[in-house]
Formats: structure tokens, C-alpha cells, sequence
């Protein structure tokens, strides 16, 4: 079977030329210890979109993106706000290398939180399918919570948002370039690193990881398809069912994953070894996730059904 689309925001820009990343700066008016809950909405891809304001304008629809590095606004949206252009910068896509251009934001507000100083890709609304992405440079120091019951998100300190409790799964991850990576994931019995992905409608994995489960199953039936940027750029993509995924003791059955050598692994230097960024699709078969950034956990509250 061929023309399968997958749609995978992930995004890495170049954080030599794009500067620091930005800390979280609490509005006055908003208690310290307050975390917002912002009602998310489901777009055509299954990932979720969030209401935030740009330089005090607003609302505009951004997309929560826990695989991109950096914050994007849209050209439209830029256009609008009369932004200030910046150097282009290359990024680098699940699908391919593109440069951009940037212009500068002095605030995003997000619920009571705001955030300064950005400087942002510009990229197509229509490839992105919102006017922007939350990045992992806007949600550092944060925790993230999804609530996949609820269709709501929360974003706060950790402590904030209940800390552990009632959460039954909680896994710890290594950091690389402001995405957390769980180490200790098993696909059909093969080790394999895990980027969480909430701004990847499907799950991608690595040339690398296609090659360790052939070895073990040479029945595997695969189909051909693409993968859709953020940027607009295509990939092709062989397409196959894992039978489970199993991380920390949670089991997550016939998981459909497109694999290809996307220069995002290559970026984040996880070519070599098994690895998937892990999308949406198998993600709401969770209740909950908490993914807190300052203290590189990720915790899972199951399904009933789980």
C-alpha cells in the first residue's frame, strides 16, 4: 500500500544561532504557585492545540510540541503582528533540512504564564495546521501535563500539579538538546530509545531499529507511505506493526510505526542505536501524562482498560 501520510511536526533549529533558550517568567498578577488548565482541542492528527497570546494578542491556536526544540510562529501570524525579521537559520525537520527565516517576540503568554525574549522560525500555518508550536525551549522548567480524559492541558511547576500522586508509572530520562529520551523501552524484545512526542500524529523509528526487528522476525509485512513535515518537506517511510512496545512495565500493543532515516535522529545523534519518536496515536492510549522537564521524568497514569 503506498501514499499513507503521516503528519510529524518534530522540528530542531539551530540553537547556536537562535541563542540562549528563555526561562519561564510568571506574570505579576498570577499567583507564583498557580498552574492554569487550558481546555486543548484535537486537531485532524490527534495532537493537541492550545490557546496562547502573542505580544498580549490573542488567542491564537499553537501546537504543544514536546519533540521540537524551539518555538515557531507561523508567517501569516508574523505578518499580522508586524514582527521583526531576523537572520535565516536552518532546522532540521523529521523530513528533511530547511532554512528559515526568524523574527522576535517579546512575550508569549500562556494561561498565567508568560514567556520573553524569543527569537522563532517562521514556517507555514498550512504545514504546521495551527499558528505556531510550543517548544521545548517555552516549556522547560515546566511540567506538562495531559489529560487525555479530560482533553485538557496544564502546564506548572511539578509540585504544583500534584507531584507524584496518582500516578502509576514514572520513568526516568536522559536530556539531549531540550527533549527527554527513556532509555529502557523494549519493541518485540529489542532495546530501543523513546522520544515522547506530542507534536507527531504517528510513531517514527530509526533505519536502525527496522533492521534489529528484521533480524528477529523476517515475516514482518510492511507497506510504503510518506511523512509531512512542519516545513513542508516529505519523506518516504516504510510502514510496520509492532506487536508491543513495553516501557516500564506498561505494555502498548500493535504499535504502526514509519521508519526512515530522518535527519532529526541524526540530529539528536540517536541513528545508531533503536530508536522511535513516540506519537500521539499510541500516547492516548494513556489516561495521563506528566512530562516535567526540571527533574527529566515522564509519568504515566493507565487507562482503566490498561
Amino acid at each position: 500500500m503506498s501514499g499513507i501520510s503521516l503528519a510529524l511536526a518534530m522540528l530542531i533549529a539551530n540553537p547556536v544561532i537562535l541563542g540562549a533558550t528563555p526561562g519561564p517568567i510568571t506574570r505579576p498578577e498570577a499567583p507564583p504557585d498557580t498552574a492554569d488548565t487550558l481546555q486543548a482541542e484535537r486537531d485532524l492528527y490527534a495532537r493537541m492545540t492550545i490557546d496562547v497570546a502573542v505580544q498580549g494578542i490573542g488567542p491564537y491556536r499553537f501546537l504543544i510540541d514536546t519533540g521540537s526544540q524551539r518555538t515557531v510562529v507561523s508567517t501569516a501570524l508574523a505578518g499580522t503582528l508586524g514582527l521583526s525579521l531576523g537572520p535565516q537559520v536552518r532546522v532540521v525537520s523529521i523530513a528533511g533540512v530547511h532554512d528559515v527565516a526568524t523574527a522576535r517576540i517579546d512575550s508569549i503568554d500562556i494561561g498565567p504564564r508568560s514567556f520573553y525574549d524569543l527569537t522563532v522560525p517562521l514556517l507555514e500555518r498550512q504545514n504546521m495546521g495551527a499558528d505556531g508550536i510550543l517548544g521545548t525551549d517555552s516549556l522547560q522548567h515546566q511540567r506538562v501535563l495531559l489529560d487525555f480524559a479530560h482533553n485538557t492541558i496544564r502546564i506548572g511547576d511539578p509540585k504544583e500539579l500534584g507531584g507524584k500522586r496518582d500516578f502509576e508509572i514514572i520513568v526516568q530520562a536522559r536530556q539531549r538538546s531540550g527533549r527527554l529520551i527513556l532509555t529502557d523501552a523494549m519493541i518485540d524484545g529489542v532495546q530501543t530509545d523513546v522520544v515522547i512526542d506530542t507534536g507527531a500524529s504517528g510513531t517514527i523509528g530509526n533505519r536502525a531499529l527496522q533492521r534489529a526487528l528484521a533480524r528477529k522476525s523476517r515475516s514482518q509485512d510492511r507497506m510504503t507511505g510518506t511523512v509531512a513535515s512542519v516545513t513542508g518537506q516529505e519523506l518516504p517511510v516504510d510502514l510496520a506493526v509492532a506487536g508491543k512496545l513495553e516501557l516500564a512495565h506498561i505494555n502498548v500493543a500493535n504499535v504502526l510505526i514509519a521508519y526512515a532515516d530522518a535527519p532529526a535522529f541524526h540530529e539528536l545523534k540517536l541513528d545508531k542505536r533503536p530508536a522511535i519518536f513516540l506519537g500521539m496515536r499510541e500516547l492516548r492510549a494513556f489516561k495521563r501524562i506528566a512530562i516535567d522537564f526540571s527533574t527529566r521524568k515522564v509519568l504515566f497514569d493507565l487507562a482503566e482498560a490498561q
